[in-house]
């Protein structure tokens, strides 16, 4: 299996389309369409669920995309967000130095390069109708910072007591380089962040170990193989300015083994810096221990766009006659589609509509009608978007109110009385 053969998937089936295309596309830049976004939105509810809703200790928050100037000055990412880049004196096109594997020529057009220059890796925008007087701002590169600068208002809004976490979802931007495979790396992407906040004294090793041990539970709980998935703990020269301590969560993806996930260990930097910066007090008060202090954080962060690549890499499947996407029911974007078995059969239509209408009433959703072309052919196409179950109606449902249910992956059919298959099917789809 190989990245192109999953992108030429994702377009034909409408998973994922290249941005701006009819204008000649813009590069690194990518749309989901009307298949994409279901799988993107049910890998967020998922991780939702499980690290916000299934955690007592857990909190949400949607923070705003442009945040005051002073956050990024505070934060350190005006002075520190920075890459180190190559330009082609030929087709202008710039390079990290440190992921070439020969800096004396450009791999796209064998020209020449410039010298190493620095570069701000956020993108730059202004406020304000008239530019010159405009105030500058930045598109944030992380979702983190919305959370430490709320970290007052949610200690006066809730009841929290540390340990807890603050959980996020949320587009992000950075302007660096990119080296293509696909949607791996982008401009514009989404990221799944927790600030988990500790008191200073706590065994963080202990509890960064805890969360890297959920964090596993989540990758197979979405099906990712565990053979596939390797720890990289980062050497201290080249973890983050902020970090004590990270882990590089690597999935092997067709294309070679990456970044997928992370884990860090942030101390109490980016608090202490904003109370720095603000003026504003941003202790916590132990009530039991009857005193202040400023918490320290453990970070697990997810990219939504990664996390959609390694799901897709581990499901494609290709057989005899068929291409697969064994995708777990929960996020599949097409739970079951109901066929009428003839299309040109009145009866069989009539049939099957009840059936379907019936499953939309009891909010078996999405679920797809198709008619098109003969069941064979129906059935492959509901395979390569991996839909989990083909719901067919015949002449033998008109005689005893019974129905076919083809399971995508062993493509075995059993038949089901029509008033036994919500409750079957939820059985099948949880």
């Amino acid at each position: 299996m190989t990245l192109e053969k999953i992108v030429s998937l994702c377009k034909r089936r409408g998973f994922v389309y290249h941005g701006s295309e009819i204008y000649g596309g813009l590069a690194n830049t990518y749309d989901y369409g009307p298949l994409g976004v279901e799988l993107k939105n049910n890998i967020k509810k998922l991780w939702w669920e499980y690290f916000i809703h299934q955690k007592e200790d857990m909190i949400g928050l949607d923070g705003c995309i442009l945040l005051n100037s002073k956050v990024w000055e505070a934060s350190g990412h005006l002075k520190n967000f920075k890459d180190s880049l190559i330009e082609c004196k030929s087709c202008h096109k710039r390079f990290r130095p440190d992921k070439l594997t020969n800096t004396s020529k450009c791999p796209d057009c064998n020209g020449e390069f410039t010298e190493s220059k620095m570069f701000l890796g956020m993108f730059k925008t202004i406020i304000g109708p008239v530019e010159k007087e405009g105030v500058v701002v930045y598109l944030r590169p992380e979702t983190a910072q919305a959370i430490f600068i709320n970290f007052k208002n949610i200690l006066s809004s809730t009841n929290k007591k540390i340990p807890f976490g603050v959980g996020q979802i949320g587009k992000a931007f950075r302007n660096e380089v990119t080296t293509g495979n696909f949607i791996f790396r982008t401009y514009e992407f989404e990221q799944m962040e927790i600030e988990y906040f500790i008191a200073p004294e706590s065994n963080w090793n202990q509890i960064f170990e805890e969360w890297l041990n959920y964090i596993n539970g989540f990758a197979e709980l979405i099906g990712l193989d565990k053979k596939k998935l390797f720890n990289h703990e980062i050497p201290e020269k080249e973890r983050a300015f902020y970090s004590q301590r990270t882990i590089d969560i690597e999935y092997q993806f067709p294309f070679g083994r990456e970044e997928l996930w992370a884990i860090a260990y942030r101390t109490d930097y980016d608090l202490k810096k904003h109370q720095e910066f603000s003026g504003e007090k941003l202790e916590y008060f132990d009530d039991q221990n009857d005193k202040r202090y400023i918490p320290h954080v453990i970070e697990p962060t997810f990219g939504v766009d990664r996390t959609f690549l390694a799901i897709l890499s581990e499901a494609y499947s290709e057989e005899k006659e068929r291409i697969v996407l064994k995708l777990k029911p929960q996020l599949a974007p097409i739970k079951a589609a109901v066929f009428p078995l003839l299309a040109n059969k009145p009866q069989l239509i009539q049939k099957a509509r009840g059936v379907y209408e019936n499953l939309k009433i009891l909010n078996f959703s999405p679920l797809v009608w198709d008619e098109r072309g003969n069941i064979g052919k129906r059935y492959y196409s509901q395979d390569e978007i991996g839909t989990p179950y083909c719901i067919t109606i015949d002449f033998e449902t008109l005689k005893n109110d019974t129905v076919t249910v083809r399971d995508r992956d062993t493509m075995k059919q059993e038949r089901i009385k029509i008033k036994d298959l919500p409750r079957i099917l939820n059985i099948k789809l949880e």
